[in-house]
C-alpha cells in the first residue's frame, strides 16, 4: 500500500528532466557513441583503434594501421549508419580517420 502525492513522478522522468535541464543530452549520446565503437567494429579493428572523440558531430578516430585507415574509409557511411542505430538517434554525421 502506497501513497501517492500529486507531485510524484518516476525516477525515470526525473532524471529525463535533469538531462534537459543541464543540456547534457547530446553529451550522453556521445559517450554512447564512443563506448559502443568496440562493438560495432568488433575486437581486431578495436585493438588497432588508439584515440576517439567527437567534435562537431564528426567521430574522429586515430588508429595504429595505415592500411587498416584506407579500408574503414571506404566503409565511412555504413560505419556512421551502424554508430547511429546502435546508440539510437543521429549523433555522428561523418567519421575522420587519423
Amino acid at each position: 500500500m502506497s501513497r501517492r502525492s500529486g507531485n510524484d513522478q518516476s525516477l525515470k522522468e526525473v532524471i529525463e528532466e535533469l538531462i534537459a535541464a543541464y543540456r547534457l543530452g547530446d553529451k550522453l549520446n556521445q559517450t554512447r557513441v564512443i563506448s559502443l565503437w568496440d562493438q560495432v567494429v568488433g575486437r581486431v579493428i578495436a585493438r588497432e583503434t588508439t584515440h576517439l572523440y567527437i567534435k562537431n558531430n564528426i567521430l574522429y578516430v586515430k588508429l595504429n594501421s595505415p592500411a587498416l585507415r584506407q579500408e574503414l574509409g571506404y566503409a565511412r557511411t555504413k560505419l556512421v549508419k551502424m554508430l547511429n542505430k546502435a546508440a539510437g538517434n543521429e549523433v555522428i554525421t561523418d567519421i575522420a580517420f587519423l
